[in-house]
């Protein structure tokens, strides 16, 4: 899926929101309602410890595994698309945080994965989302 495919999420958005930490939290309520919709058990969400953090913690409906999902919304293209704030620094922050997470839950040998759901919000309510599967690889 691209994001400038448009898909289109089928949620209306919550009252209009402003500033940063607004559109992040509005972004993460989109992408987990576009998961649901696409048959993913959510985990557990904003999962923080001291090496980072994961905004999405879901179980893919197809193969089961943990897909630990960090989302990027903009509301416009000022600052380039979203996708492109995963840094090899945030990477290391998410791996970080998913290796405990994985740790803490007994879960060595349980498959995972590393996802991005892009998202272009939109003030009707129509967010163009990219999810990005297998986004990168683990790194520390």
């Amino acid at each position: 899926m691209n994001l400038f495919g448009k898909l289109l999420s089928k949620t209306p958005s919550p009252s209009p929101v402003t500033g940063n930490k607004g559109t992040g939290e509005l972004g993460e309520e989109v992408a987990k309602n576009f998961l649901i919709e696409l048959g993913y058990q959510i985990v557990e969400l904003n999962f923080r410890c001291k090496g980072g953090e994961v905004d999405i913690i879901g179980r893919d409906p197809e193969d089961k595994s943990i897909v630990f999902i960090e989302v990027k919304a903009r509301r416009g293209l000022s600052y380039g698309v979203p996708q492109l704030a995963v840094t090899p620094f945030k990477q290391r922050q998410i791996s970080k945080a998913a290796l405990t997470w994985l740790s803490k839950n007994r879960m060595h040998d349980t498959n995972a994965r590393f996802d991005v759901i892009a998202i272009l919000l939109h003030t009707d309510g129509q967010h163009a989302i990219d999810h990005i599967k297998n986004a990168f690889d683990v790194a520390y």
